[in-house]
């Protein structure tokens, strides 16, 4: 991973992953250890709308709510210069992956916070609170993670496997791969 980011203007690093794989928590605690300031997109989204995630989904639908979690990614990533968190859905916006593939490129760092089916029940206990897991929550994390998968595995720099850690130790794993220094190219 990059130890600065991908520019003056860019996140320090980027958090992906599915419902409950830990991302706000573990952005909270690595944005301390960083010394940095913590952005989550679902946060902006609650402020500019002033409802919740699950009322936009059921007031006004999941497009509308892709459309603001889009413009709420594209405008994170060009001014916030901290610890940065997606919701978990963000990353299947075209326009999102492609600004996504934009910050990597140049040389931003996406973490991709990779959590199992047994490990995700506890944590988020299927509630209401998200919209897209009401009905059978087992199976639609299962689905909703087999479509997603792909998609983190390809805009990420970074994969941390949280099953069976703490999110102090998933943030203090992807602080030391963001400070370890990077070893010198071979130069033959």
């Amino acid at each position: 991973m990059s130890p600065t980011g991908a520019g003056a203007q860019s996140p320090r690093v980027v958090l992906v992953g599915p419902p409950g794989s830990g991302k706000s928590t573990t952005a909270r605690l690595l944005a301390g250890l960083l010394g940095v300031d913590l952005r989550d997109t679902d946060t902006d989204i609650e402020v500019t709308t002033g409802k919740a995630i699950a009322e936009i989904f059921v007031d006004d639908g999941e497009p509308h709510f892709r459309a603001l979690e889009r413009e709420a990614v594209t405008t994170a990533l060009a001014v916030h210069e901290g610890v940065l968190a997606l919701g978990g859905g963000a990353v299947l916006d075209p326009l999102s992956q492609a600004a996504l593939e934009a910050y990597t490129h140049d040389g931003g760092a996406v973490v991709f916070l990779d959590v199992s089916l047994t490990h995700v029940a506890p944590r988020v206990g299927f509630n209401q609170a998200r919209p897209l897991l009401l009905g059978n929550p087992r199976a639609k994390w299962a689905s909703l993670m087999e479509a997603r998968r792909p998609v983190y595995e390809r805009i990420a720099t970074h994969r941390v496997d949280t099953d069976a850690k703490t999110a102090a130790q998933v943030a203090r794993e992807i602080h030391e791969a963001l400070v370890r220094p990077t070893p010198p190219e071979d130069p033959s």
